[in-house]
C-alpha cells in the first residue's frame, strides 16, 4: 500500500478537534434561556443535551411557569417571537396578526405553552442528535479539550462544551426578616403557600415595589384577598405602564455622551418626544453604553439610577397597570418608601419597623404577612447551586465586578478565577447581566444565544480552516 507523504499526513490536533465536534454541547437549566439556546443548536445541527433537575419548569423557567392567568407579559405580542430573523414567529402561533393583536399583552403561561410546543418540534426534528436528561448536574471535569458533567442520579454526559443558563436565583432573605417563622414570611414569592388562604388574611407587606409586587398583587386579588396590601421599598417607586399601542421610535445612533451628560441628554430628549420613545430609541445601543462605561461609573449607575432606570425601561401591561391603579383608589394597595430596621413575630401575624424615607424615626407596621419581592439574588457567593459551588471551589467561575452574575466576555465565554475566557464553558439569560446589563427579556436573549448557537456551530470550522 502507497504511504501517504509525511508532508500531508493528517495533523493528530486536527484529528481530535474534528472528533470533539461529534461530542454534544451541554446546556444546563432548561428555562427560556437553556431551551431557546438548544433549540437554535438543533437549527445549527449541533449535537446538544439539555438538562434540567424540575421537570415541571422545563421550557418554561420561573418567567413563563406561571399558571395564573392576571400574569401577562410585559413586552407586547409583536415583539416575542423566539427568533430574531422571524419577528412574526410567535403571532403566528397565537393564531392572531394585526396591529391590534401585535399589542396585546398574552399570559405569561401562554407563552410558556409556545416555549414547549417550539422545543418539542426541534427535538423530533433533531433525533437522536438531541435529548433531554431530568437530573440535577453536580459538578463538572474538564480534561484534554473535552468536559464530563457529573448528574446527581450518577450518570456522567461527556460534551464537548458546557453552557450555564441557570436563570435567576431565588431572592436572598432579608435579615431584618430572617427571624421570622416560615408560615409568616416568605422569602420565595412564588411559594405557592406565600397566596395561600388569602382570603382570610387582612394586611400584605410585599418587600419590593417592583414587576415582582405586581404579580404577587395580581396573586392576592385573583386568590380572594380583600384586605390592605402594603409594598415597601426604599424609594417606593412602582413600575410605570406601557402606552396602549406600541412606540414608534427613530432609529438615532449611540449617543456619545456618558455618565450625567447622558442622563441630561435623555432628559432633554424626553422633554420632546416623551419619556418612553426617549427610552425605547436607546434600546438598541444599552448594553453597549453599559460596556463603555468603566466599572466606577457603572456602580454609580447602580447606587444612584438603577431603580429610576427600571421603572421607565420595565414597564406594565396597561391592563395590568390599570387594576394596580383602582386597588390604590380603593385605599386596599399603598406604596411606601422606607427601609426594613426589623420585625418580630406577634400572636396574629408579625410586626415590621422601617424607617420612612427622608425621616429618622422608625415605623411599625403590623401585618398577618409577609411576602419577599426583591427579586432574584445575583450573587454567585450566596447561591446553593451545587454545580455553581463546585465550579466556584475549582477556580472555573467567579462573580461579576458588580456581583450581579457570572463574570463572563461578550460572547459569553466564562471567565476563570484570572479573569481568562475559557473555550467550553459559556453561560447564557441572567447571570451574565453584569457584562450586558440589559439581558433579561426575551428580545436581549434570543439574539444572545443565536449568537452562541451560531458560535458553536461554526467553531469546527474554524478549527478545521486553521484560522
Amino acid at each position: 500500500m502507497k504511504q501517504i507523504p509525511p508532508a500531508i499526513e493528517p495533523d493528530k490536533q486536527l484529528r481530535h478537534e474534528m472528533l470533539a465536534q461529534e461530542l454534544p454541547v451541554v446546556v444546563v437549566g432548561a428555562g427560556f434561556s437553556g431551551t431557546l439556546l438548544t433549540i437554535n443548536l438543533i437549527r445549527q445541527g449541533v449535537p446538544v443535551v439539555l438538562i434540567e433537575r424540575n421537570q415541571a419548569q422545563l421550557a418554561k423557567g420561573l418567567a413563563f411557569g406561571t399558571k395564573g392567568p392576571e400574569h401577562l407579559l410585559n413586552v407586547r405580542a409583536a415583539n416575542m417571537s423566539a427568533f430574531p430573523d422571524d419577528q412574526a414567529n410567535f403571532l403566528r402561533w397565537i393564531g392572531q396578526s394585526g396591529e391590534e393583536q401585535a399589542n396585546r399583552f398574552v399570559p405569561r403561561l401562554s407563552y410558556g405553552l409556545y416555549l414547549r410546543e417550539l422545543l418539542i418540534k426541534a427535538l423530533a426534528d433533531a433525533g437522536p442528535k438531541a435529548q433531554i436528561i431530568g437530573a440535577e448536574a453536580l459538578s463538572a471535569r474538564f480534561a484534554d479539550g473535552q468536559v464530563t458533567v457529573v448528574l446527581d442520579d450518577g450518570g456522567e454526559i461527556v460534551a464537548r462544551s458546557l453552557v450555564l443558563a441557570l436563570g435567576n436565583f431565588p431572592p436572598a432573605p432579608h435579615p431584618a426578616l430572617a427571624d421570622l417563622p416560615a408560615d409568616r414570611c416568605f422569602a420565595d414569592p412564588w411559594n405557592p403557600q406565600a397566596v395561600a388562604d388569602a382570603g382570610r388574611l387582612d394586611h400584605v407587606l410585599l418587600i419590593g415595589t417592583g414587576l415582582t409586587a405586581a404579580d404577587m398583587i395580581l396573586s392576592l386579588d385573583k386568590a380572594g384577598f380583600k384586605g390592605r396590601i402594603t409594598a415597601l421599598s426604599r424609594r417606593g417607586l412602582k413600575p410605570h405602564a406601557h402606552a396602549d399601542t406600541g412606540p414608534a421610535v427613530e432609529n438615532v445612533p449611540a449617543p456619545d455622551a456618558r455618565g450625567s451628560a447622558l442622563v441630561r441628554q435623555i432628559r432633554e430628549r424626553a422633554k420632546a418626544i416623551g419619556w418612553r420613545a426617549a427610552v425605547d430609541e436607546q434600546r438598541p445601543h444599552t448594553q453597549n453604553l453599559w460596556r463603555r462605561h468603566n466599572a466606577a461609573a457603572q456602580r454609580r449607575f447602580l447606587r444612584h439610577l438603577r431603580p429610576y432606570w427600571d421603572v421607565h425601561r420595565h414597564r406594565l401591561a396597561p391592563d395590568v397597570a390599570k387594576r394596580l391603579a383602582e386597588l390604590e383608589a380603593e385605599g386596599r394597595l399603598e406604596f411606601v418608601a422606607g427601609k426594613l430596621a426589623g420585625s418580630e413575630a406577634t400572636p396574629r401575624g408579625v410586626a415590621v419597623d422601617y424607617r420612612p424615607r427622608g425621616e429618622d424615626g422608625v415605623a411599625r407596621l403590623e401585618v398577618c404577612r409577609v411576602i419577599n419581592c426583591t427579586g432574584p439574588e445575583g450573587d454567585l457567593l450566596r447561591s446553593g447551586v451545587p454545580l455553581v459551588q463546585d465550579l466556584l471551589t475549582q477556580g472555573r467561575i467567579r462573580p461579576d465586578t458588580h456581583r450581579l452574575g457570572l463574570d463572563v466576555e461578550h460572547l459569553g465565554r466564562v471567565r476563570d478565577a484570572e479573569g481568562r475566557p475559557q473555550n467550553s464553558l459559556f453561560a447564557v439569560g441572567p447571570v451574565t447581566k453584569g457584562e450586558a446589563w440589559e439581558i433579561v427579556a426575551v428580545p436581549d436573549i434570543r439574539r444572545q444565544v443565536w449568537n452562541l448557537a451560531r458560535y458553536l456551530a461554526d467553531a469546527h470550522w474554524v478549527g478545521g480552516e486553521g484560522l
